[in-house]
């Protein structure tokens, strides 16, 4: 590694960016300016639902619901773009009260025109319940979100009294052809990362799957790399599937992972 400066503290450090393709840009971005060498392998892709009837059905009634929740930028886009597809009007999106999960969510649905009433203190499920469990009984909701999520939102809301609809409006898989890059990258000492960074449970699980059932040979592969997580959901899960977090965000944002990253990279 070379020796890091401080206007390029992570000069000399490679970096592994799994996110989908169209996302890694701002991680990405971030990481190079800050005088890393950022290896693009995306261990999630993003697809559409088998089917957009349910999101569909929901956008055509929008302004029977009081409050909407939106738990990515990805559900922020299939949405508007149903909402062009089925020429719905962009004025149906009044008289109810938008939740985003997190900035980079909140940003989105900016972008498009809309407000965004609630984005609550940490940018995780449990802060998302905890922001809304005294307004909503009685109410009507409507989640959008990934096909495989956690349940936490519509089990804790509909215990509070929320009439909850949940509605897929995509999926992630695994891009097959990323196994050869990623076990090419880790098998190269000159490609080798010295980190590897982790967005989502996804992003957790799919690395997995990627470099194949045997946990001794996944350790083995992983010998020596650091492991970044952007918060508890995403570090829960890299312990479950016995990995190590090595690195974790204080604050769950992309932002907040890059300055975990130096800061832990400052220390070796």
């Amino acid at each position: 590694m070379r020796k890091p400066n401080e206007n390029h503290p992570l000069a000399g450090t490679r970096i592994l960016v799994g996110r989908a393709r169209h996302q890694a840009g701002i991680l990405s971005t971030s990481l190079r300016s800050l005088g890393a060498a950022v290896i693009e392998i995306p261990f999630i892709e993003i697809r559409k639902p088998q089917s957009y009837r349910p999101l569909d059905d929901a956008l055509k009634s929008i302004r029977s619901y009081d409050w909407a929740i939106l738990t990515s930028a990805n559900g922020v886009e299939a949405m508007w773009d149903r909402l062009d597809k089925r020429r719905l009007p962009k004025t149906k999106l009044s008289g109810f009260r938008i939740v985003a999960i997190g900035p980079a969510t909140k940003g989105a649905i900016e972008q498009r025109g809309a407000n965004v009433d609630v984005v609550p203190k940490e940018y995780v499920a449990e802060s998302v319940v905890k922001s809304l469990k005294n307004k909503v009984k009685g109410k009507r909701v409507l989640l959008v979100r990934a096909k495989v999520a956690r349940d936490v939102i519509p089990r804790e809301l509909s215990k509070a009294g929320a009439q909850i609809d949940v509605v897929e409006a995509y999926e992630t898989v695994v891009p097959r052809s990323s196994r050869a890059r990623l076990r090419a990258a880790l098998k190269n000492p000159g490609k080798r990362p010295h980190v590897v960074t982790f967005t989502s449970s996804s992003t957790v699980r799919n690395f997995v799957e990627l470099l194949g059932p045997a946990q001794k040979a996944r350790h083995k592969a992983l010998a020596g790399i650091r492991t970044a997580s952007i918060g508890p959901v995403t570090s829960a899960t890299l312990r479950d599937l016995g990995l190590p977090v090595d690195i974790s965000a204080k604050k769950f944002t992309i932002p907040g992972l890059v300055k975990a990253i130096i800061g832990a990279m400052s220390k070796s």
